[in-house]
């Protein structure tokens, strides 16, 4: 991959989303354990040592690009629901919008929830694993107010969370990564997904 060439020094926040949007690219182009500080920073086209006044090393990066994809999850699921409408509407938004974010966003989606966590990475720090915690007890909220007003068709609140969840990423997961395969319509295969999930698990 060709080197950017040496950039001017620029404003702290802007530089600082640009070396995240290049290391998403090379942990997932070249995995965690292949990417160097010094190969995130020629992509970005500075030094090492002005990544450095940045993160202090790649874990830092990683972690700064799950935390924000967690935080900006979080928010569009409080959002939604919040929303003044029936659960089951508030639901499919929700999975909607899940998968929207992940094709938006391919590479933090990888990082967050497809790829291994690296060994030489160590254990999420707590915050991390609380923001997802929170991310999926957003979503959780409102299957159990369905499930409370009787209309799951089979399973338990959190079976059924589990699977809209696990549906719902397959779709997002494959797409993104076998990009090769005579796919259906994405718009389509979304639709469908959400009319089987929601016929399939929820009673009328």
């Amino acid at each position: 991959m060709r080197r950017s060439a040496r950039k001017a020094k620029g404003d702290g926040h802007l530089r600082r989303a640009e070396i995240l949007h290049a290391a998403e690219r090379i942990f997932i182009a070249e995995g965690y354990e292949g990417a160097t500080i010094r190969r995130i920073a020629d992509e970005v086209g500075v030094s090492s040592t002005a990544l450095y006044m940045h993160f202090p090393d790649k874990h830092a990066i990683l972690l700064e690009i799950c935390n924000q994809a967690l935080r900006e999850m979080l928010e569009q699921n409080r959002e939604l629901a919040a929303k003044p409408v029936e659960a089951v509407a508030r639901l499919r938004l929700m999975l909607e919008a899940y998968m929207r974010w992940g094709f938006a966003h391919p590479n933090a989606y990888q990082l967050v929830y497809s790829a291994p966590r690296p060994l030489s990475a160590g254990a999420w720090p707590e915050d991390t694993v609380d923001l997802s915690t929170q991310c999926y007890e957003s979503f959780a909220g409102v299957v159990r107010e369905i499930a409370a007003a009787g209309r799951l068709r089979t399973g338990t609140a959190d079976s059924a969370a589990q699977t809209f969840w696990m549906s719902c990423h397959g779709v997002v997961a494959l797409l993104i990564t076998r990009q090769g395969f005579p796919w259906a319509d994405r718009e389509a295969l979304m639709c469908v997904t959400l009319d089987a999930l929601m016929h399939g698990l929820l009673a009328d």
